[in-house]
């Protein structure tokens, strides 16, 4: 289908106006003109064609789409402070609420919600209008004059198809949805669609996750690693261990996507429409190794859930398969001897048969593939948690589109070029018009559903960092299309803009913006938590101000970002924190105290800061009236359960400090009983042995403290330094007193010899 029958039948009437000018576009790049083909094309022909799509098409729809943005801000305000006056209060109780005034503010919601779909549309309509024509022009006039490259830097600049800007708006319009629904019947309530930008759920072997998906600049990949091998180990592919040099390295994987020439699986997954499908062969390593093979259809259900139906198939079988000439007979009957049970055999044909089907019925075919890297990160045996960060991302066109000049075999399912000479990234021997190399790595993460299950802090840092780029729909399948087959699709992606910019951020601005977003998102939870009644606002989120970026924090970026904070004489925004005061002063006076304390012996040693901060931290917190301190902390509610590596730290700490204590000691008997009629000696080995004794006596002492600490579930830190600097000083001490003596007495000895002498020889020669 041509693109301007695809624009003129997306158009939303009320907005008709409002569109690129693709026709008027065309003819003045003489698209439709064979007469005029000899005509040359001048300098005034290419100034009007950039003047008209640069200042006029362009300018006006960005000017529509700011002002519809805009305006749609607006009426969510409205519609969020109606439902702020209809909030239950001490003078206008919950059963004042009307069911009618609920309804009237639903089908408010309902029309923003309707207009923002349309306005995706319209946004993604046009920019796939403006890169067609810009590449149109190019093809024509690109010998002398190239607008393409400009044309995607200023879509870029001005936000189109761009889904970061509808986030924060469908965030607050969800919130109002739930608030409503809550509060209305069953049978009035509404389901909102399409709200729901941040994550996606899916279903594995039966359990629910939510996937996150994040772009990673190369700059950014080994911190990203780092951060995330401080929790989670490296998941170790043991099935295909033995296929990589060694079995220590990531392992290669290839997708090989399905669609049909009229690209129908990529137009309706590009869309969200309901029930898309996707459907690709996927192995590990080389083909010519011999791997497992799997073939996967992934479904997008109504309620936005994703499923997958799967089966392991040979190589040699595949190409029947997709005829429709193989109906894996030859697997069932292998699961018939080893003697499986009926069930799980009748569950096996009706997948094949269901994917077979829908080879057959959507006239699919190999279109696409996907060569990656895989790196996961996943506790053994705990699957609550799992990572994987792909690098290397190579999408190459594998169709046979072009009659004359096939990119595969049409009577083979691969390109024998690629996997009979095991090319690998970055695929250098092939025609380069074929690939598409991705320019970040690709961050999945997939949390286990758990009712009443918070998800760790460490990955609520990671992904809310400057490190990671967010991507929630992002799709190799879509993007590999978008990329080698423009020509054949009239839709591309959402997130195409984005690899225009600069992914990375400075990492305070990501933290201010990433703060900012929390506070708001927990102001609006509270009003529609007072709407609900008690109790609501923590079902929804809670927020606690952070003092700083927890991810990627370092002294140089700390002090770059107060550099950069002092140069531009900026305010970091002002929050409100859970017990509802400001603390945008108290955040000022904080940085300066932190910024005044760099070099000196607060810096060094925290513990003997004086700084009203550490004065505040130290301080006792003043509990709300009518709450009492309990009795018995959260943590210590249970059985105790301590690992027996705890108890022995303990008392191998404590057998040091006596092994010190009996050093000590038999120094001091051996010094003192040798003394004899010294004196000094006498004193210095009983000096030795009080400090034996308080070596021992400390040890004693910290044993059975620390003992209780752990049986008590103490918070604080294990560690004290007053025993080792006591006992250290009192050894110095003495020592130091010890060699002053025997120093002093050394030279009285020497002066009682010299007068002795003097006095012989006086005697002596008296007699003589």
């Amino acid at each position: 289908m041509r693109f301007g029958k695809t624009l003129r039948e997306s158009i939303y009437p009320p907005w008709k106006d409002q569109y690129i000018d693709y026709s008027k576009l065309k003819t003045m790049l003489r698209e439709d003109r064979k007469e005029d083909e000899d005509v040359p094309w001048t300098e005034d022909d290419e100034n009007r064609f950039c003047d008209e799509i640069f200042n006029v098409q362009l300018e006006k729809v960005a000017r529509f789409q700011e002002k519809t943005v805009t305006s749609l801000k607006e009426r969510a305000e409205v519609a969020f402070d109606k439902l702020k006056d209809m909030a239950p209060s001490d003078d206008k109780p919950k059963s004042d609420i009307t069911t009618a005034r609920l309804k009237e503010l639903l089908a408010e919601l309902d029309a923003i919600t309707n207009e923002v779909k349309e306005l995706k549309k319209y946004s993604s309509a046009n920019y796939t209008g403006f890169l067609k024509i810009a590449k149109k022009h190019d093809r024509k006039r690109g010998d002398r004059y190239k607008v393409r490259p400009m044309m995607r830097v200023s879509l870029s600049e001005r936000g189109f198809n761009s889904e970061q800007a509808y986030s924060p708006l469908l965030t607050k319009l969800s919130l109002m949805y739930f608030a409503i629904n809550e509060n209305l019947d069953d049978s009035d309530q509404v389901q909102p669609v399409d709200l729901d930008l941040d994550n996606q759920h899916e279903v594995h072997n039966g359990e629910r996750y939510i996937a996150h998906k994040f772009w990673i600049h190369p700059d950014n990949l080994l911190e990203v690693k780092t951060a995330i091998l401080r929790h989670l180990p490296a998941l170790v592919y043991t099935q295909q261990a033995g296929q990589e040099p060694d079995g220590n390295e990531d392992p290669k994987i290839t997708s090989l996507y399905f669609d049909n020439p009229k690209f129908d699986l990529y137009g309706r997954k590009v869309d969200r429409q309901v029930d898309a499908s996707s459907l690709r062969l996927r192995w590990y390593g080389q083909l010519d190794a011999k791997p497992e093979i799997v073939l996967e259809q992934k479904i997008i259900q109504e309620n936005g859930i994703s499923e997958e139906r799967k089966f392991y198939i040979k190589d040699k079988y595949i190409k029947q398969f997709i005829d429709g000439e193989y109906k894996m007979e030859k697997t069932v009957a292998k699961m018939e001897r080893q003697g499986q049970s009926a069930e799980a055999i009748e569950e096996f044909k009706k997948t094949v048969a269901e994917i077979q089907d829908f080879i057959m019925e959507k006239k699919l075919q190999p279109i696409l593939r996907a060569n990656y890297t895989r790196t996961a990160f996943q506790k053994p045996a705990d699957d609550r948690v799992r990572i994987s960060i792909d690098t290397d991302i190579a999408f190459i066109r594998e169709d046979t589109l072009d009659r004359d000049r096939p990119c595969r075999d049409p009577q083979e399912w691969h390109r024998w070029d690629i996997d009979g000479n095991n090319m690998t990234y970055p695929f250098k021997n092939i025609n380069q018009s074929e690939v598409s190399r991705f320019p970040y790595a690709l961050l999945e993460l997939k949390l286990k559903e758990e009712g009443g299950r918070k998800r760790p802090r460490w990955i609520e840092d990671l992904t809310a960092s400057h490190l990671v780029h967010a991507a929630p729909k992002f799709s190799k399948f879509v993007h590999g299309v978008a990329s080698l087959f423009e020509d054949y699709v009239n839709h591309l992606p959402l997130w195409l803009s984005d690899l225009e910019t600069d992914i990375r951020k400075d990492p305070q601005t990501a933290h201010d913006e990433e703060e900012q977003r929390k506070a708001q998102q927990a102001e609006d939870a509270m009003v529609v938590g007072s709407f609900l009644g008690p109790g609501a606002a923590a079902r929804i989120g809670s927020y606690k101000p952070a003092t700083s970026s927890p991810v990627g924090k370092s002294y140089l970026s700390d002090r770059a970002a107060r550099d950069a904070r002092d140069a531009t004489s900026s305010i970091p925004p002002t929050a409100v924190n859970g017990r509802g005061r400001r603390e945008g002063e108290q955040g000022e006076e904080e940085s300066s105290s932190r910024q005044k304390s760099y070099g000196t012996l607060s810096s060094v040693f925290p513990g003997f800061s004086l700084s009203r901060y550490s004065r505040a931290k130290r301080q006792r917190e003043q509990l709300p009236e009518g709450v009492t301190k309990p009795e018995v902390w959260i943590k210590n509610a249970g059985p105790l359960q301590v690992e027996p590596k705890v108890w022995l730290a303990n008392e191998r700490t404590f057998l040091k400090w006596q092994h010190i204590c009996i050093l000590l000691g038999t120094l001091a008997i051996s010094l003192y009983t040798a003394a004899g009629e010294n004196f000094l000696a006498e004193c210095m080995g009983i000096a030795y042995v009080v400090i034996a004794i308080m070596a021992g006596a400390w040890g004693y002492l910290m044993l059975h403290k620390r003992r209780d600490m752990i049986v008590d579930r103490s918070g604080k830190d294990f560690d004290n330094m007053v025993g080792p600097l006591v006992v250290s000083a009192a050894l110095m001490l003495a020592l130091i007193l010890n060699f002053v003596f025997s120093y002093q007495a050394a030279f009285a000895k020497l002066d009682d010899s010299q007068l002795f002498n003097e006095t012989e020889a006086a005697f002596v020669g008296e007699l003589m």
